[in-house]
Order: C-alpha cells, then sequence, then structure tokens
C-alpha cells in the first residue's frame, strides 16, 4: 500500500485479483487490524477453497453446499497440484488443525461476501447452526442461563496431545552450535524470554531498558526487561497482540545483549540501525533481520547440533511456557509473560510430566497405620 503497509491477497488463474478475496483480506489487514501474516494465511486458505471450486465446477458463492466434500478434498489432495491420494490407508496430506483452519477462513470470506451482498444470504445457514451455550467452557456460560448462538457446522475433531516443545537438553544443544553473539542471543530470546520470532525481529534498541531503575528512560518498570510493541515494521516482523508488554529478562539474557553489542559495534552498516537484530554475515549489511532468516538459522543450528529433529523457533517459545508451568507459575502469570489474548490460551502448558506426577503421589502421606505394618 502507498502509505508502506502490506498484506497478501488472491490471484485467479489468468492473474488477475480475485476482487472479492481481495477486498476481504485488505479489510481484515487494515479495518481489523489483523497481523499481515494472518492475511498470508487466510489467503492461503481461501485460495484453497477456490482451487476446490474450480476444479470440480462449482461457483464458489453457493458451494458450501458441499462443504463436506470440500474438507474431504483437502484431506486427500497435494497443495502443488498433485492428484488425489485416495483408496483403503491413504495417508491424509492435511491433518484435522490444518483443516480447521481452512475451514475458519472460509467461513470468514464467504461471512464477508454475504454481508456485502457478493452471495445470497442461505450461505449463512449452510456455514453455521443454532446452537446454546451449555456446550461452552463454564466460565464462558451465562449465570442467567444459556443463550442462544451460532455454531460452526463444519468441524474435524482434533486428538489431543501435548505442547510439541524443545527439551532443555536440545536448547543447550542449540545454543552451543551457534557461530555468533547474536545467533547465541536469538536462541535466548525464544527460549527464556518466549518471544515469537516476530516479535524477536522486530524489537528494537530502544525497546531495551536495562537498568535497576528505568526512570531516567521514562519507564516505570523496575528491573531488566524489554519491551514488545506492536508496529509496521520494513522487514516484516508483526507483533502478535496489538497491546504492548513489558517481559523481565535474566542475567543470562543481559549478558548476551552486552556481547552481541560489542559484536554488532565492528559493523558499520549497522550504527544507523534501531533495529536490535541485524544482519552481520549476509547482504544487505546491517539491515534488520527477518523472521523467515531465524527460521533458517534454527534448521542450521539442528544441523550443526545433530539434533535428529527439526527444532522450529516457536518450540523454544512454547519450552519456556512449559519450564514456566513447571517451576509453579500461576496462569495469569503465564497469560501475561506469553502475550496471551486469554487464560486459556495458556492452559495447554499445564500437562505435568510424568515425574511430577510420580513426585506429587510421593508427597501424599501414608497413614501411620500402614507404616507400622511389615510383611510377614
Amino acid at each position: 500500500m502507498p502509505a508502506g503497509g502490506r498484506y497478501w491477497t488472491v490471484l485467479e488463474e489468468g492473474l488477475g485479483v480475485e476482487p472479492v478475496a481481495d477486498r476481504f483480506l485488505r479489510e481484515l489487514r487494515f479495518g481489523r487490524d489483523r497481523a499481515e501474516s494472518t492475511t498470508k494465511a487466510y489467503a492461503q486458505s481461501i485460495s484453497l477453497y477456490l482451487r476446490w471450486c474450480r476444479r470440480t465446477g462449482r461457483d464458489w458463492r453457493t458451494a458450501a453446499d458441499d462443504m463436506g466434500l470440500f474438507m474431504t478434498w483437502l484431506k486427500y489432495t497435494p497443495s502443488r497440484g498433485g492428484r488425489v491420494v485416495h483408496g483403503p490407508g491413504a495417508k491424509p496430506v492435511r491433518n484435522e488443525r490444518r483443516i480447521n483452519g481452512v475451514l475458519v477462513a472460509v467461513r470468514a470470506f464467504l461471512t464477508f461476501a454475504v454481508v456485502n451482498h457478493e452471495a445470497s444470504q442461505h450461505v449463512l445457514a449452510q456455514l453455521y447452526e443454532v446452537g446454546d451455550s451449555r456446550d461452552l467452557p463454564r466460565e464462558a456460560q451465562s449465570e442467567d442461563g444459556p443463550f442462544f448462538r451460532l455454531r460452526a457446522r463444519h468441524h474435524l475433531q482434533e486428538p489431543k496431545s501435548d505442547v510439541d516443545r524443545a527439551s532443555d537438553e536440545e536448547i543447550v544443544a542449540l545454543f552451543g552450535a551457534c557461530l555468533s553473539a547474536r545467533d547465541r542471543l536469538i536462541v535466548l530470546l525464544l527460549s527464556r524470554v518466549g518471544l515469537r520470532r516476530s516479535e524477536a525481529a522486530g524489537l528494537r534498541r530502544s525497546d531495551l531498558h536495562l537498568l535497576p531503575d528505568n526512570r531516567s528512560l521514562g519507564c516505570a518498570v523496575e528491573g531488566a526487561h524489554l519491551h514488545v510493541i506492536r508496529r509496521d515494521n520494513v522487514n516484516g516482523a508483526w507483533a502478535k497482540s496489538r497491546y504492548s508488554r513489558s517481559v523481565p529478562v535474566d542475567f543470562l539474557v543481559v549478558r548476551a545483549i552486552d556481547q552481541y553489542v560489542l559484536e554488532r559495534q565492528g559493523l558499520a552498516e549497522a550504527a544507523v540501525c534501531d533495529f536490535l537484530l541485524v544482519n552481520l554475515f549476509r547482504q544487505p549489511l546491517g539491515h534488520p533481520v527477518q523472521p523467515d532468516a531465524i527460521n533458517e538459522l534454527f534448521e542450521a543450528l539442528c544441523a550443526r547440533a545433530g539434533i535428529d529433529r527439526s527444532i522450529s523457533p516457536h518450540m523454544c517459545r512454547h519450552a519456556f511456557a512449559s519450564n514456566l508451568a513447571d517451576s509453579g507459575a500461576l496462569l495469569d502469570e503465564i497469560q501475561r509473560l506469553m502475550g496471551h489474548a486469554s487464560p486459556s490460551s495458556a492452559q495447554p502448558y499445564f500437562h505435568p510430566s510424568a515425574s511430577r506426577l510420580r513426585a506429587a503421589v510421593d508427597r501424599v502421606p501414608s497413614p501411620r497405620e500402614l507404616n507400622s505394618v511389615t510383611p510377614g
């Protein structure tokens, strides 16, 4: 856009912009203040829906009647133009979570089309059904009794699984495989501060407040910390939450920052850049690190450390939250540190390990009578 903001859109077969999808994605980005990455995920999902309609001869405005068939197509059709995988025992190409994510975007797109008179109102009846609040969590239920709401008709049951986190041993291995102070700082920002990759890439030097008393910097927060602030950044980094937050940092992170600052001072091109993380070894030198470059870094670190599985940046963030839960942090504390909008987002981190369950059993005192009984 002329002001510098960016969003993703969908192209037709002739490489022209699909007008309704483009209007929806533009409104999502600038009218609803959603992240650029959100428009990318929604654009990918909408493009799958439009591709299915085109290949099966359906009009996208009325194809919601056959949403179940679309879900089957998603489950067994590769993204890059391959043939449908079918037959007994065929392995799905998309899991339940991914399909549900596509359906969320498609429902939002079709609802937008109905509101803007691009599709018939009966489409909403194909997407939603009337339900009541009794199937909602207790926290979301009203004290005045059940209330009616629209409930999505199409949804796959997702298997429950533990949070996929990097283990402490894997984080130590990643840290040891780093070849620069900057890379070590990136690993710590994700694993000991809990930042998302885009939040780390979007940090400015002015976001670091590392004094015991930061009032001289105009900040009332005590102790070393950093601020996560949503901005339109030239490197495409974007804080997910629209609300700024401050996150405490420990001595390991402060020391890593000091070492990185010394390393960065050796690069003249970095002097004028206010971004914390800059390119030190690749062109353009001194420019801010892009979020995708952090993914590339972790791929290289996994190979260099000899880790036999892929560790993503987000798995280090999960490790931070899981370690918070294991150390006794409360739900609201994890929510605030992680930048979650809802306390329920932190709930998955409270799945205890087998060792914690064993320790809980061992803490239960035995009755005195049982202690005095010995086997005959």
